[in-house]
């Protein structure tokens, strides 16, 4: 059964940001678009297993930090060259100030 996590507070993120989470031994990215919508991916690129905490948002893109590899974070999907293996995404919710991931 899925269990929702406390993730960070809803302000420890930047609109149009990427924060890192690790929880349980894996590593998760947490974004805040520029219209305040939030979402949730694996945490390391498909690629090269680099963390997408250091890259940038654009949008709903975001862009690996090491090759410039681009993933959509609505739905995970691999959008530009070298990643080819989409991300996995996760359920997200606001609640109290809090931002909670569903794994």
């Amino acid at each position: 059964m899925a269990e929702w996590i406390e993730a960070c507070a809803a302000d420890d993120i930047d609109e149009e940001d990427v924060i890192r989470f690790d929880h349980a031994g894996r590593t998760f990215a947490i974004y805040r678009t520029e219209d305040d919508r939030y979402f949730a991916t694996d945490g390391l690129c498909t690629h090269e297993q680099i963390h997408l905490s250091g890259g940038l948002l654009m949008g709903t893109i975001i862009e690996c930090p090491k090759h410039n590899g681009r993933f959509d974070i609505v739905n995970g999907q691999a959008k530009g060259a070298p990643v080819c293996v989409d991300l996995r995404t996760y359920p997200v919710k606001v609640e109290g100030g809090k931002v909670l991931l569903q794994i």
